[in-house]
């Protein structure tokens, strides 16, 4: 037996390998809503967009791995919501009609997730508004154990080429809208609290969220 291998079970019998080593991966599955698409189609337009929408990356990830974010608190910059409530976030429906999204004021924003104690994150999915195909434009996903972001964050997508929101310049590219929504990986990053900002999206100046998933243990 190698002695890596013996070093490991070693550390596994004294019970100190960090909990992602003791569990068996296996493939990160995210349930998506039926698809639904209302009015006029109007092809977004954007620097730096995939046209494509992503679809769901082969991810591995721990066997209890489960939403940290289902019905977790919400607060964001916009405190008085134009439509919907910040509940909706994390409520767990995705649907595309009308009345599951919330809407924030036009120009820079963020929504916040408190996780309520620290994970192990290994993905964020995100659906902003997949009733239309559109774009929203610099989105930035960060991780932090501090509650206003000022320290210990981490920059997990970046796609603010244009540095709106003075994190520097991302090189993520902009994605279109579908029911799929958009799945960040994440490297097991730990933190408490989930904030993702937008600016606007390629219909309109507004910020919408249908639902926030995180993925963790």
């Amino acid at each position: 037996m190698k002695i890596h291998t013996v070093i490991a079970l070693l550390f596994l019998g004294a019970g100190i390998l960090p909990a992602a080593a003791q569990s068996a991966k296996v493939q990160l599955s995210v349930p998506v809503p039926e698809v639904e698409r209302v009015g006029t189609p109007k092809e977004p337009k954007w620097p730096n967009l995939d046209r494509v929408p992503p679809k769901h990356p082969k991810l591995f990830v721990p066997k209890n791995t489960t939403n940290l974010a289902k019905n977790k608190p919400v607060t964001a910059s916009d405190k008085t919501p134009i439509v919907g409530e910040l509940t909706y976030v994390t409520d767990g429906d995705k649907q595309a009609s009308e009345g599951y999204e919330v809407e924030l004021a036009a120009g820079p924003q963020w929504v916040q997730i408190d996780l309520e104690k620290v994970g192990e994150i290994y993905a964020i999915a995100i659906w902003h508004y997949h009733r239309q195909e559109r774009a929203y434009k610099a989105v930035v996903v960060q991780i932090s154990n501090d509650p206003t972001f000022k320290n210990g964050v981490t920059t997990v997508f970046n796609a603010d080429f244009q540095n709106l929101h003075k994190f520097g310049a991302g090189s993520d590219k902009t994605y279109v809208e579908s029911n799929l929504g958009k799945i960040v990986p994440v490297n097991a990053v730990k933190g408490r609290y989930v904030r993702l900002y937008s600016a606007g999206n390629t219909s309109d100046q507004s910020n919408h969220y249908v639902e926030v998933e995180v993925y963790g243990i």
